[in-house]
């Protein structure tokens, strides 16, 4: 596995690359890697000649009261995880590498945002289409691999592609679990003991919801549901959010026959955790 810290040394390994033809898939990450990033590098590598992986905890998607600082880091321990798992090469760009100086033009992301976590941290997509519009361009992937969990990230960076024509194919892969359905996050760390047994209700409850949807079609009565089994364990602060909407607009219920996205996010004493289910073809 090669590190690379500076952008002209990726440039150059990547055109090496592009030179012989070989096919790239990237796997851009925020680091403090777990089974998650695995099956993203394990997808990049069954279908791509080279992986890149970048490890970078981008300032432009934390909003001010936001965890930036606090985010969990262990460069070491990903380093290790990143060569287990058949990465080629791992960019560990700075801050100063990444955003040298003030933007002359800047990315704001419209479609898709104005509900969930978009419509709570403002600017936060605008942040990660920033970051990633910088990585499509340096890493040039054919494709490029992002979790299911964040549904709604993964909706909007697939029209930002679409929209701008960038040569790369957005790989989505299924959430990664716990073995008692909690969705594997680098925030878990951060539960107590007792949050953390009971954070296994919140997929609990998206399964349920799952089966509501094909039998009940109740918007009010399945999220109603939802909410009675996550309030069952009260070692959870608030649910910051829960709601279903037509998937990948995000917009309204109008055809329930068509894709459905239910998406939730709970806030525990120092960890926000998010989780979602979608319901018919995507």
């Amino acid at each position: 596995m090669k590190i690379i810290r500076d952008i002209e040394t990726l440039k150059l390994a990547i055109a090496l690359h592009k030179k012989n033809g070989r096919t790239i898939g990237f796997v851009p990450t925020m680091g403090y890697l777990h089974e998650g990033h695995l099956a993203l590098a394990k997808a990049a590598n069954e279908e791509n000649d080279v992986v890149v992986m970048s490890i970078f905890v981008n300032p432009t998607q934390f909003g001010p009261t936001e965890d930036f600082e606090s985010y969990p880091r262990d460069e070491m321990r990903d380093k290790s995880f990143a060569e287990e798992h058949g990465i080629d090469i791992l960019f560990l760009p700075s801050v100063e590498m990444m955003y040298p100086d003030r933007l002359t033009a800047t990315i704001h992301a419209k479609r898709r945002v104005s509900v969930l976590d978009g419509a709570l941290r403002e600017g936060h997509f605008d942040g990660v289409l920033t970051v990633l519009a910088k990585f499509f361009h340096l890493v040039q992937p054919d494709s490029a691999y992002f979790g299911q969990k964040d549904a709604q990230q993964v909706a909007v960076v697939q029209g930002f592609v679409a929209d701008y024509f960038f040569p790369l194919v957005i790989r989505i892969i299924p959430t990664v679990r716990e073995e008692d359905g909690l969705a594997k996050s680098s925030r878990n760390v951060y539960l107590t003991e007792q949050e953390r047994k009971e954070a296994s209700t919140i997929h609990e409850a998206l399964l349920k919801a799952r089966n509501e949807v094909v039998e009940l079609r109740d918007q009010a009565g399945i999220l109603a549901n939802i909410r009675t089994i996550i309030n069952r364990n009260r070692s959870h602060k608030k649910i910051v959010y829960l709601d279903m909407y037509q998937y990948p607009s995000f917009e309204a219920i109008e055809d329930w026959e068509k894709p459905i996205v239910i998406a939730i996010c709970v806030q525990y004493s120092k960890a926000r955790l998010i989780d979602n289910e979608i319901i018919g073809g995507v």
